[in-house]
């Protein structure tokens, strides 16, 4: 099916970060658009305002008339979908065109300069601070994000203006194949996925390939310590970067006060005084990773300068919901154990001293099966750790896999307990807390504003 040739679009499991995001672009042109999702949420509500036909039962009855022309109509699907699921059965018995949600990123790459992050660690936010720097540039761009920005309130940015368009390069299900950037960052390559990939050689593979996609005359801005088998084509340029060394770096870094202030070394044009507006350290990173594709991308030393300074963050990123003397509360996506790792260092960094706890709903029985040491060794680094019962998501319990693994793995030198999630309220009201860091990516998350009305009394 040709672009052309689509009428409507029907996204299965449409309620996810990045569907969403393609729900908003099709609605924005005006194309009719529906979809299902398990559950309804606040996400899924502002999407059936924004004009949206969606619903939160598995039943082909329940589609609507506009989205059964099989001639005019593309499916899109998350792999997050099980293989049972009785729509998806019924568009493949009557002939649908069915495609993952990548595959339409994709065709974007082809029809406009795709700036791609891609990486294990720090898509999101390097992401959504690369829009933001060109969305406040001459530059412009389209977005497709994978969380909330705060600047914005959205996860999808619109410049029919501009010819660049902004997008997190998932490597879950070899997905970042279908991609075909301009320029891409690729920020980390820890092993992960290892459900989909089997061992680490397929998954640092999976990078290799994808470095292979970036257009001719385009580049590819890698971070210094990746160690991937490069396999470019020719006309790509190549830059690393690092954040005290590489070909775009940070020099003169001042840490203190809540602020971070650093110059950033590029060979495109220096740029002093860069200033975070989410004072974490691993910002830096983040940072110098978005700088260099806005630069790439045209945006000047002013431009980068004032928008670092006013980029917000994104939901769920560091997430700040209260930060005061008495208390400090954050969210933070964080569900591998290298990003958890680099959370908590981040926070003994900027809150030197203070006592941190974390709140951690494991994701995955796969990935707790395959890196429960490793999530140990990273939550020690915390004072006081609370681990509830794993988040499935996708997957079915596997025998003998739960918290318990990475409870009894943890060092002898920090305070932990076991809590089931439905208990985590009341842990709150009874325990005084200093720092405290919810930390995953399931829902426990989807609690953050009681814990916060219940810290916020007390603050």
């Amino acid at each position: 099916m040709n672009f052309e040739d689509i009428k409507s679009i029907y996204f299965v499991g449409a309620g996810g970060i990045g569907m969403s995001a393609l729900l908003r672009y099709f609605m924005a042109s005006g194309m009719p658009v529906g979809g299902y999702d398990k559950t309804p949420s606040e996400l899924t509500k502002r999407l059936e305002e924004e004009g949206a036909q969606l619903h939160y039962e598995d039943d082909p009855c329940l589609i609507p008339e506009t989205f059964r022309d099989k001639a005019h109509t593309l499916v899109v699907y998350t792999p997050a979908i099980p293989a049972d699921h009785k729509e998806m059965a019924w568009f493949r018995a009557e002939g649908f065109e069915i495609q993952k949600r990548a595959y339409v990123l994709g065709l974007l790459t082809r029809s406009a300069k795709g700036l791609c992050v891609a990486g294990t660690h720090g898509k999101t936010t390097t992401t959504s601070m690369l829009a933001h720097l060109l969305h406040e540039s001459k530059v412009g761009c389209n977005a497709f994000l994978g969380g909330i920005t705060k600047n914005y309130g959205t996860n999808y940015l619109l410049d029919e203006n501009s010819d660049y368009v902004v997008i997190e390069a998932d490597e879950f299900d070899r997905s970042f194949h279908h991609l075909r950037p301009f320029a891409t960052a690729i920020t980390s390559a820890d092993p992960d996925h290892l459900d989909i990939y089997g061992t680490e050689a397929a998954y640092l593979e999976s990078f290799s390939h994808y470095t292979s996609l970036v257009q001719p005359g385009g580049a590819l801005v890698i971070e210094e310590s990746v160690k991937i088998n490069l396999k470019l084509q020719e006309g790509v340029t190549c830059y690393t970067y690092g954040r005290t060394s590489g070909d775009f770096h940070a020099e003169n870094l001042k840490i203190g006060g809540g602020r971070i202030v650093f110059d950033l070394i590029s060979p495109l044009g220096n740029v002093t005084d860069v200033e975070l507006g989410v004072p974490v350290s691993i910002n830096i990173d983040n940072g110098i990773a978005a700088m260099a594709l806005a630069q790439l991308a045209g945006a000047n030393a002013e431009e980068i300068r004032q928008a670092m300074k006013t980029f917000a963050g994104v939901g769920r990123r560091f997430d700040f919901k209260i930060k005061t003397d008495k208390v400090v509360l954050l969210s933070d996506y964080a569900h591998h154990p290298e990003e958890i790792r680099q959370s908590i260092l981040s926070l003994r960094e900027v809150f030197e001293g203070r006592k941190i706890t974390t709140i951690f709903q494991p994701h995955l029985y796969s990935r707790t099966n395959d890196f429960y040491r490793e999530f140990a060794e990273a939550l020690s680094l915390a004072d006081e750790v609370y681990l509830t019962e794993i988040y499935p998501a996708r997957e079915l319990p596997m025998p003998g896999v739960t918290s318990q693994l990475i409870y009894d793995a943890m060092s002898d030198g920090v305070k932990k307990q076991l809590v089931e999630k439905d208990n985590v309220l009341e842990l709150v009201k009874q325990e005084e807390f200093d720092l405290l860091v919810i930390l995953g990516a399931g829902d426990l998350d989807n609690q953050m504003g009681d814990i916060a009305a219940i810290l916020s009394a007390r603050a």
